[in-house]
């Protein structure tokens, strides 16, 4: 089976670039992929909270509810704001875009080392969730979580090379699976807690925890604001459908934007429930088995319900990870357009995604999984920073427009660097919510900061700078290379001639050599052969070789080097470098270098190699084009393969020029 064949059973075969509208969401399809984070968020979040209160004692758990109604509020103005940015910026990039068109190439750049920061932590944070929810149910399993975590990201890599549409449809099941079982997890909770139905009620197992000490007045404030900071991991993943927007099918901002009003009423009915039914039921958060596994239990004891519960929270937390396989290429495709990114990060693959921005979150979460051992609890005060941070520049970046459009009268528009602007009534009250807005959200990311610095957060303080210093560097390189490139002005006299010179480097005289000889031959009538000899024996030799062969060595200088060491390079280097800067000083010289070109990688290296180090010494040698001479090994010519397939057809156009000196 050939590499191509191989490649198609695993992926696919590929689609054609004509295709991609065709492999674009509908809304059942994007709310799985693009709202998996925020909704599988609710398996973790209630326990956030709890896991803050409960050093002030078991008493103060019944703040919880409160709290969670407070992040509510939040996370609809949030919806609010990222429907605004969906609407206005069709094209996506959410807070990238926003903040580059209204803030500035800073704010930008903070708010994409944010949510690159944050795409990486959703991968390995709810992957290491997912499988807590499976060893929560099967506690033998425990011992295997880091393979089992980096097995899952495997698959979620594999599945997401697949294609869009693909992965898609398989994730759709788990996600509204979960959903359904825990809406009914809740009414049933509900029912029994009020006694309606006629169902037994529940009768809440009392815990006495005290406080681990007394707390002054401001430590108080400062465990609240913890606790809702905590609780705000609810709002990760928010942002991801205005990331994606160009994901769905026409028309793209319409149906992002329904599927955004849709994520936020599930996201919060579940949340909410949750929190409540928790607070009520006097649920203590434990490291062994989490509060919706408690929850479950409780309400519908340990038959099909709770298991069908574990199962798809399991799957939904392994699957939220699929919404940084979503963003992270397509916000790495925004800034590599921009040149803050490598430029292959915006090249589709076979299945029209972003192969180099899948495979790049892939390694960079599984190397954060085998760090922190697949423990998400570890890795949670990492989390949300990033999401917080570029919550706060998107909706400062939407005041900012919203303050432009206030500017224009009925019937006006302004072009802007990425939208065009049109006047809009209501625009003073959706400049204050997101003003709003944005100073909360800016207000929990400073809590984060400040409350998580110590256990681990400083890690993302740290990265996301250098993030930034990394985009401006590669930004730099790029102007660079297109200064070096640029064509203006440029006088066709200054470009550099082509020394007619041809050196062939070679250790013997054999089939291979000979045939680059008549390679050489063909582009100079300067042909110089250059060998490095270590004796007489070795000398003469090669000597009776080449007199073997008149027709092809005849008119080729012959340049011997006597060297007593054992690096041959370096003579080789040192006479090519003479020749390119000494004789033809400003001026391209040609090395032709002949390479044995074997079956596979396993026969290859049993060559020495010399072809590839010789051609790694003299790429950083200005004005030296290497030509490369293969040498086939038993490797017979194979035919094109069918022209009519549709890997193969195209059409080709030949353009003269008709200009003449």
């Amino acid at each position: 089976m050939t590499i191509d064949k191989l490649k198609h059973a695993m992926f696919g075969a590929p689609f054609r670039t004509s295709q991609e509208h065709e492999e674009r969401l509908d809304k059942v399809r994007g709310l799985a992929i693009f709202a998996s984070d925020p909704i599988s968020s609710n398996a973790y979040a209630t326990e956030a909270i709890m896991s803050v209160l409960i050093v002030l004692g078991s008493s103060a758990l019944g703040l919880t509810w409160t709290i969670a109604l407070a992040i509510a509020l939040l996370v609809l103005i949030v919806v609010f704001s990222y429907i605004q940015t969906i609407l206005h910026y069709p094209d996506g990039g959410g807070a990238y875009t926003v903040a580059k068109d209204n803030l500035g190439v800073t704010p930008s750049l903070l708010a994409a080392a944010a949510l690159l920061t944050d795409y990486i932590l959703t991968v390995s944070v709810s992957v290491s969730a997912g499988i807590r929810a499976l060893t929560s149910a099967f506690p033998e399993l425990i011992e295997y979580r880091l393979a089992l975590a980096l097995l899952a990201i495997l698959i979620l890599t594999w599945m997401n090379l697949r294609g869009v549409r693909e992965s898609g449809t398989v994730f759709a099941l788990p996600t509204y699976a979960f959903v359904g079982g825990v809406l009914v997890v809740i009414l049933i909770g509900l029912a029994r807690f009020y006694g309606f139905f006629g169902l037994t009620p529940i009768i809440p197992e009392l815990h006495q925890i005290q406080p681990d000490h007394t707390f002054t007045s401001f430590a108080l404030i400062w465990l609240m604001l913890r606790a809702f900071a905590a609780g705000c991991t609810a709002l990760t993943g928010i942002e991801a459908i205005s990331n994606g927007v160009a994901a769905f099918k026409r028309p793209e901002s319409k149906n992002a934007s329904q599927t955004m009003v849709v994520m936020g009423v599930i996201a919060m009915a579940l949340f909410l429930g949750i929190s409540f039914l928790a607070t009520h039921l006097d649920l203590i958060p434990t490291e062994h088995e989490s509060i919706l596994s408690q929850l479950a239990r409780t309400v519908s004891g340990t038959g099909f319900m709770y298991y069908w519960v574990q199962f798809f929270t399991m799957m939904i937390l392994v699957l939220a990870a699929n919404t940084g396989f979503q963003d992270f290429p397509r916000l790495a495709s925004f800034l590599a357009k921009d040149g803050f990114m490598p430029r292959w990060m915006t090249n589709r693959g076979d299945r029209l995604v972003f192969n180099g921005g899948i495979l790049t979150l892939a390694l960079l979460a599984g190397g954060l999984v085998i760090i922190f051992n697949a423990d998400e609890i570890a890795m949670l005060p990492l989390y949300a920073l990033g999401v917080m941070l570029s919550f706060t520049l998107s909706q400062a970046g939407m005041v900012r427009l919203m303050g432009k459009v206030g500017r224009l009268k009925p019937g006006e528009s302004l072009k802007t660097l990425a939208t065009t602007i049109h006047f809009e009534s209501g625009w003073g009250w959706k400049r204050l919510v997101n003003g709003f807005g944005s100073f909360v959200t800016g207000i929990v990311f400073i809590v984060l900061v400040a409350t998580k610095f110590l256990e681990g957060a400083w890690v993302i303080a740290v990265a996301i700078p250098l993030l930034v210093w990394m985009f401006r560097s590669i930004h730099r390189h790029y102007e660079n290379v297109a200064e070096v490139l640029r064509t203006r002005d440029l006088d066709e006299a200054s470009l550099l001639d082509v020394a007619d010179v041809v050196i062939l480097p070679m250790g013997d005289v054999h089939r291979g050599t000979l045939r680059a000889l008549r390679y050489a031959k063909l582009i100079s009538k300067n042909v110089r052969a250059v060998c490095v000899v270590a004796g007489e024996e070795q000398r003469a030799r090669l000597l009776l070789r080449w007199n073997r062969f008149p027709k092809t060595t005849a008119g080729v200088q012959l340049v011997l080097i006597d060297y007593d060491y054992r690096d041959v390079l370096e003579p080789v280097i040192d006479y090519i470098k003479r020749v390119n800067y000494n004789e033809y000083p400003g001026q391209l010289t040609s090395v032709v270098l002949p390479e044995f070109i074997t079956e596979n990688a396993v026969t290859q290296i049993l060559h020495n190699q010399t072809a590839n180090l010789l051609r790694n010494r003299l790429l950083h040698d200005h004005d030296v084009v290497v030509i490369d001479i293969p040498i086939h090994i038993h490797t017979p010519h194979e035919p094109l393969g069918d022209l009519d397939s549709p890997l193969t057809s195209y059409t080709t156009e030949i353009v003269t020029s008709d200009f003449q000196e």
